[in-house]
């Protein structure tokens, strides 16, 4: 209905006899999620945007509180579950630096891996639905054959697909064997030319380029303001990589470089993305070829590894250990201490702030993630924009609603 322009004086609104308001979700296809928009257009112009949550609110972070270390990767899997193990990485990463786990070679070079095919399958759904939302069907036919690829990947080394829970504290949950890496080979082998084949039906396509060029612009100064990170900081110009500024895993060994563009709008966002699976293409090459051999568990001394399954079903020590560490009074602690522990994900800085109270749970388990700072930058991006340009900005900042509403 139509809405007298005196209720937005105070969005500073053109003077107009009147303006509409539109609810564009939360059941919208477009938005591929749960959120809701409310905008405000005069016409077909986009006056204002207000961004809702709480459509998809779960209690991520107060189940941190009820479940020990390892139990609660079930949950964080749920968080970002267009790249799930990348969310199991970064909050053990977090555990691990509260209680001082030095992690082995293999299972950095293992853990290096594994977020790497994260961030090439988070980027290829983004330019898939980025490109069917705006009438491209082919080019989200390859991304998803792909992702395909990397989720039988996956299967082979955790037994899951999708929510795989395959990280644990200090180590992983299954070694992975020649037959794995070959997969792994075989998948680099095969994801260039389809790269190169998205490239070709979206780089250069007028009607695409006419559709994100110029549109949702970001500029350096604002991504920092509002502090944005990740593949939308970059494209704006802005140089952090957490790979790089906070080496953590393997990455301080091989050899990448990090993307970046200056105009900062959906079409840089995308080139972004796109180059950035290639840079992760290369560094699951360098791993391949240089992978390590040895344990992919700490020393279980420590009383913080799960043991292995036959080593708890064929002998009394793994037994005693399995004991020590499932048990809640017997569990390992942790001190009574307070960290932060980030990792560049495929959307940006994802982090946990993790209390230890002397057990094996966390006193609190805070969660960053770039989602939720990001979709507070719509309504800057989206002013004076037309309504057709909505589906392009949203798609271009990859919000995943779970991470809105933890």
């Amino acid at each position: 209905m139509p809405l007298d322009v005196s209720d937005f004086a105070e969005l500073d609104a053109p003077e107009k006899e009147y303006l509409w308001t539109l609810n564009f979700g939360p059941q919208h296809p477009a938005t591929h999620t749960t959120l809701r928009l409310v905008l405000t257009l005069d016409g077909e112009r986009v006056v204002h945007a207000v961004p809702h949550i709480g459509y998809l609110h779960s209690g991520f972070e107060k189940l941190g509180e009820h479940l020990d270390f390892n139990q609660y990767v079930t949950i964080v899997d749920r968080m970002n579950y267009i790249s799930p193990m990348m969310n199991e990485i970064a909050w053990h990463h977090a555990v691990e630096k509260l209680l001082d786990i030095q992690l082995t070679p293999r299972c950095r070079y293992l853990r290096t891996m594994l977020s790497e095919l994260m961030r090439i399958q988070d980027h290829l759904l983004n330019v898939g639905t980025c490109a069917l939302d705006l009438g491209g069907f082919t080019a989200f036919l390859y991304c998803f054959y792909q992702r395909e690829k990397i989720y039988d990947i996956v299967e082979f080394a955790s037994g899951q697909r999708f929510h795989t829970s395959y990280t644990r504290v200090g180590g992983v949950m299954f070694d992975v064997n020649n037959a794995w890496v070959d997969k792994v080979r075989d998948f680099c082998k095969g994801f260039r030319k389809v790269h190169e084949e998205t490239h070709k039906l979206l780089t250069r396509n007028r009607i695409f380029i006419e559709r994100v060029q110029g549109v949702g612009t970001l500029t350096k100064e604002d991504a920092i303001n509002m502090g944005v990170t990740g593949p939308l900081a970059r494209a704006s110009g802005v140089l952090r990589d957490l790979r790089k500024d906070e080496p953590y895993l393997a990455y301080p060994d091989l050899e990448f470089k990090v993307v970046a563009a200056k105009d900062g709008d959906c079409y840089a966002r995308y080139l972004v993305r796109m180059q950035e699976m290639l840079e992760s293409l290369q560094l699951i090459e360098q791993i391949i070829e240089n992978f390590p051999e040895g344990p992919v568990n700490v020393d279980p001394v420590t009383k913080a590894v799960i043991p292995a399954k036959p080593a708890v079903y064929r002998s009394i020590e793994g037994l005693i250990q399995h004991f020590e560490v499932i048990m809640p009074n017997r569990g390992f602690g942790s001190p009574h201490e307070e960290i932060y522990a980030a990792i560049e994900s495929p959307n940006g800085e994802l982090g946990f702030y993790v209390v230890g109270d002397g057990t094996s749970r966390a006193y609190r388990a805070r969660c960053r993630p770039p989602s939720y700072v990001h979709f507070a930058t719509f309504p800057h991006m989206i002013k004076d924009h037309q309504l057709s340009d909505v589906v392009a900005v949203l798609g271009s900042l990859n919000i995943i609603a779970a991470e809105l509403d933890r």
